[in-house]
């Protein structure tokens, strides 16, 4: 089979596209002939990190295709079955910019008919992010479903991002009102196509303004992408007992907290990793994406705001440079 690997950390530079023996699943596995693969920022960060952890690795965390191969004990999956991955890469050396991948069964999700791989792909990283973020507020719902935040008010910093996206097509699904702060007007219009009901043009407009004009007793939660930068909007606008989740740190490594402020809100603030969450958090997360991709609630594409940008198998390190260079949309692999 084809894949693309490394041997050694660094720039793009140092992956190849190599010919490797076909892998067979073992007990409790599948193999999925990958249709597309998804790249996510930290697939360039593991790529450019201190060590490898494994004599070659193929990157590549998330990715949708169809199920070719099942080892002894699996059940729920079978051969022909079209699926999407989640965490393909994490604890082992080959994820998805391969042909094909051997993968725990609890980490393939079943893909409905009616959706695209592109939509498959676009999945994993981002969306297990933003339901995790979704379902982490003080007296909040642990699943999501119709529903399930009627009455909330979602604050999601970064809206035209792909976490970002999905906390907004999630949030709505699940009967929540958004608002979303992006940095453009062309970022606004993406922000606007994912269902946000306002979106707010921090560098044009006083952000704790038109927020509380939208959300006048706060907001319940704020999906947050840079706090070092923005957690004092955030404790301007989030309500007493609110939560400011956190997922990344965009914009600077750390930042200050006002404790008497902060304390007099009651405020909770859920960090979050995917990598290192819960199995249990990422199995209800994988079973209510799901559910909302059945429901036609999450999609992709210019008309979801999120603009698809598609690279052969062999141009993969040309995918990398362009989610480090920071492009707007989901980037993804074309592998069968």
């Amino acid at each position: 089979m084809r894949a693309v690997v490394y041997t050694e950390t660094g720039p793009s530079s140092v992956l190849h596209l190599v010919e490797r023996p076909v892998p067979e699943p073992g007990p409790g596995e599948v193999r999925v002939r990958l249709v597309r693969a998804g790249v996510n920022p930290t697939d360039w960060k593991f790529r450019t990190g201190a060590s490898l952890g494994y004599e070659e690795v193929a990157p590549g965390q998330d990715g949708a295709g169809i199920v070719d191969a099942v080892g002894e004990g699996v059940d729920g999956l079978a051969v022909g079955d079209r699926v999407w991955l989640v965490l393909a890469q994490y604890g082992r050396p080959y994820g998805t910019a391969v042909e094909l991948t051997v993968q725990p069964a609890e980490l393939v999700v079943p893909l409905p008919d009616t959706a695209s791989f592109d939509l498959g792909a676009s999945l994993g990283v981002p969306a297990v992010t933003a339901h995790r973020a979704l379902t982490s507020m003080q007296f909040g719902p642990r699943r999501l479903g119709p529903g399930a935040l009627e009455g909330r008010t979602v604050l999601v910093a970064g809206g035209a991002g792909a976490v970002g996206n999905a906390a907004i097509q999630l949030a709505r699904w699940s009967g929540a009102r958004v608002v979303t702060t992006v940095s453009s007007d062309e970022k606004a219009a993406l922000a606007t196509a994912a269902g946000a009901d306002h979106v707010v043009n921090y560098r044009t407009g006083d952000a704790e303004r038109e927020i509380l004009a939208f959300a006048p007793d706060g907001v319940d939660l704020a999906v947050e992408v840079a706090p070092a930068q923005n957690n004092p909007l955030d404790l301007a606008v989030v309500r007493n007992h609110g939560t400011v989740a956190i997922y990344a740190d965009n914009g600077g490594k750390t930042f200050d907290i006002e404790i008497r402020p902060t304390f007099s809100r009651n405020l909770s603030y859920q960090f979050l990793l995917l990598y290192t969450l819960d199995r249990e958090l990422v199995r209800a997360a994988a079973e209510d994406i799901g559910n909302a991709v059945g429901a036609g609630a999450l999609r992709v594409g210019e008309d979801a705001g999120v603009p698809l940008h598609h690279f052969a198998l062999e141009d993969t390190a040309a995918a990398h440079d362009a989610v480090e260079a920071g492009v707007v949309g989901k980037v993804l692999i074309d592998v069968g």
